[in-house]
């Protein structure tokens, strides 16, 4: 037996971006107005614990990933018209301020490279 899922064609695009933050205080703020917005759906209980993480994460992960708007990722593909964005995961960590070559490169392909 077969399912949809079978029949199709699956790429997982994989982004590397390292950024610098020139102003925690500015980010984490612009990420508490997105989180105090009563547009955001959030109950009390949610709401005050992603304050307090914004607040309390030194680096600004945090505040970047709540101020990236999923439609900005998929951004990345909207232009082509042969794929359908499926599924769309962000992560947001520190950084070292350099991207990381990965011992083992047997997942690059020919057109893999830096922007």
């Amino acid at each position: 037996m077969s399912d949809a899922t079978d029949t199709g064609r699956y790429l997982r695009l994989t982004v590397d971006l390292v950024v610098e933050v020139l102003d925690v205080d500015a980010l984490q703020a612009a990420a508490l107005a997105e989180i105090r917005n009563p547009e955001a759906e959030l109950d009390d209980a949610e709401r005050q614990e992603q304050i307090e993480l914004v607040g309390s994460d030194e680096t600004g992960a945090a505040a970047l990933q709540w101020l990236i708007e999923p439609a900005h990722v998929l951004g990345l593909v909207e232009h082509v018209q042969e794929v359908e964005p499926r599924e769309a995961m962000l992560g947001v960590e520190p950084s070292e301020g350099i991207l990381e070559e990965e011992e083992e490169h047997d997942h690059e392909g020919p057109d893999d490279h830096l922007l």
